[in-house]
């Protein structure tokens, strides 16, 4: 995802863009530029390929640079490649209207045809050059306002978008707009701020208002007007970030990845009590009453990567406690494949962004489709937030590292607190069970912590598989999720070639790819599947493989199997997701420590994937 910021005010403009820019840095780029003004002289571009850095000693840090009004922008190529004609900001022909862009412009080949027609001369290979030319068109055309032309603009352009535009001739000045693709902004003591995520302007203001879909915004020092598509001024509350800025720092770790390992025992905490009240679930916050509970016939759980990993282990969770038929969709297959759901069923989105926009298409869909749709997001206000009929939050706080933990573990434990507050109220289990439940999920944080303990046997087990070709992760029922999500952390953050199996699909024909020294993780933590799993790793041992076992305390002695044994707390066998992860997460991490790469900013990925 790329990355936006903007400022107006009275401090120099550039250090603040610079200093946002390195905030958003862990969600993926390859290119970075500043666009700055100085009063009603012409704004000063600055481009630069590659690290921010580079930026950084082009503009001496941004003391070169001088102005009060500017915006920056990191960009992660879609339409053209990595480099410093493509990388953002863009101007019209004579510098009238520059801009950065997130999103993709569908429909840009179509538009620039026309604004060739027109006179225009394009440099670029990108979409957001359109989309500045677009604007200049349309502010010559009609000799209207900035809001005007953009306004004109947003109608034709077909895609997702968030703009920060400035113009000539309106100095002190940020226009913006936005369709599909996140952006908040900021106010603080006269000044005011432009950013595509929190972290951005942590540091400056937790004052924010959000721009909704098709809204624009005109930001001047400490003011902010908001508008429609129809050029009418709107109203907007000010909301207030709960983060603070040290939350998105390091704080002595390494690396973010690993901070946030440590700070699932608390963020899962949090997010069990927030909707804990005297030792039982309520869900009144989110709107979900008993009756709507009683009404679900269906769920249908929608996500990506790691949420959609979330999805499969709720499946088992859901299905056993409260009888309710389960699908797990990938959000980026749903709307494709036409599908038929049931009025009464119940949509459920997980993103950590709330931005991800196959989950945000998806979820459209579905309303559109006339079914009752609930959200678990992590960002407050974001889109998905917003236009879900329900809402849970779950309270990670800011996740920085690309590679989710923290968010992914408060996941599992909404999906946990909606399962058994839905198997109450449908009378799938007693009030015995349900206390004794709510008892042993407020034993998950404490055990997490346990596992973190114990994790410098992982480390030294990592290092020796640093140099690994091939892994694969096997398990059954909820084990196999818990598979996938391990898989995942394996590879991307230490890129070595990872894949999980349901344990009983080896013998179809993966077995195949088994041979000396392949390392084949076994997840063991469902007791009535143990003895399937572990002939199943039996079989891979017989061909050469290296095994790791991960399982519970007390379940069985898999040393007698695996050459590498690591055990998990004891738990409900519905529960065991929330503990076995943890050693997953930690391996994958000691992966790529020893294999000398980047933890937080693993290659082509990006935070939030936030355009098709």
């Amino acid at each position: 995802m790329c990355g936006i910021v903007g400022f107006t005010g009275e401090h120099q403009a550039a250090p603040i863009l610079l200093d946002g820019l390195s905030r958003l840095e862990y969600r993926g780029y390859d290119s970075a530029g500043l666009a700055v003004r100085d009063g009603e002289k012409q704004p000063e571009v600055i481009r630069a390929k590659g690290r921010l850095k580079v930026l950084a000693e082009k503009t001496d840090n941004g003391v070169a640079v001088l102005g009060t009004c500017g915006i920056g922008h990191t960009r992660w190529a879609t339409h053209g490649e990595p480099s410093v004609t493509n990388s953002h900001p863009h101007m019209s022909d004579d510098g009238n209207v520059i801009a950065v862009h997130n999103g993709i412009i569908e429909n840009y080949q179509e538009l620039k045809d026309k604004l060739i027609r027109k006179g225009y001369v394009f440099h670029s290979e990108t979409d957001t050059e359109v989309a500045v030319k677009l604007v200049d068109y349309y502010y010559k055309k009609y000799e209207g306002t900035p809001v005007d032309a953009i306004n004109h603009a947003m109608v034709r352009i077909r895609g997702s978008y968030a703009l920060a535009i400035l113009f000539q001739e309106y100095p002190e000045e940020i226009y913006v707009a936005r369709k599909d693709s996140p952006m908040i902004l900021g106010i603080s003591d006269g000044e005011s701020y432009i950013a595509s995520d929190v972290p951005a302007i942590l540091k400056y203001t937790r004052n924010v208002y959000y721009i909704g879909n098709l809204e624009m915004a005109r930001v001047r020092k400490g003011e902010i007007t908001f508008y429609n598509l129809d050029g009418e001024e709107i109203q907007k509350e000010l909301k207030t970030i709960e983060w603070d800025a040290e939350a998105a720092e390091k704080a002595g770790f390494e690396h973010f990845m690993m901070k946030e390992i440590y700070e699932q025992p608390k963020a899962v905490a949090d997010t069990l009590n927030s909707v804990l009240k005297n030792g039982k679930i309520d869900l009144s916050e989110t709107g979900i009453t008993e009756e709507i509970i009683r009404e679900i016939s269906q769920i249908y759980i929608i996500a990506c990567g790691s949420a959609y990993h979330v999805g499969t282990a709720a499946q088992y969770v859901l299905e056993d406690l409260t009888g309710i038929p389960v699908r797990v969709e990938f959000a980026s297959e749903f709307r494709y494949r036409k599908p038929i759901m049931d009025p009464k069923g119940l949509a459920m989105v997980i993103s950590q962004s709330g931005e991800t926009a196959d989950s945000l298409a998806a979820l459209r869909e579905a309303k559109e489709l006339g079914v009752r749709t609930v959200g678990i997001i992590n960002v407050v206000g974001s889109s998905i937030a917003r236009e879900a009929d329900h809402v849970f939050y779950t309270l990670a706080g800011p996740e920085i590292s690309v590679a989710t933990t923290k968010a992914y573990s408060t996941q599992l434990m909404a999906v946990y607190a909606l399962a058994l507050q839905f198997a109450l109220v449908r009378e799938k289990i007693t009030e015995e069970q349900y206390e004794k439940y709510i008892a042993e999920l407020q034993t998950i944080p404490e055990k997490i912590q346990k596992i973190l303990e114990d994790k410098e046997r992982l480390q030294w087990f990592a290092a020796k598989q640093a140099n690994a070709r091939d892994v694969f992760f096997i398990g059954r029922g909820i084990d196999y999720a818990i598979s996938m999500e391990g898989s995942l952390k394996m590879k991307e953050v230490s890129y070595i070639h990872s894949e999980a199996y349901a344990a009983g699909e080896l013998k179809h024909g993966t077995i195949s790819l088994i041979e000396d020294g392949t390392l084949v993780i076994g997840v063991l933590t469902q007791p009535e599947l143990y003895e399937k799993t572990v002939s199943n790793m039996v079989e891979c041992k017989s061909r050469g493989a290296y095994l790791m076992g991960l399982t519970s305390f007390g379940n069985y002695n898999i040393e007698e199997t695996a050459d590498f044994t690591v055990y998990i707390p004891r738990t409900d066998p519905h529960f065991t997701t929330s503990l076995a992860v943890i050693p997953l997460q930690l391996i994958g991490y000691y992966v790529s420590v020893a294999r000398g790469l980047d933890v937080d900013k693993p290659r082509n990925l990006a935070k939030s994937v936030t355009v098709e």
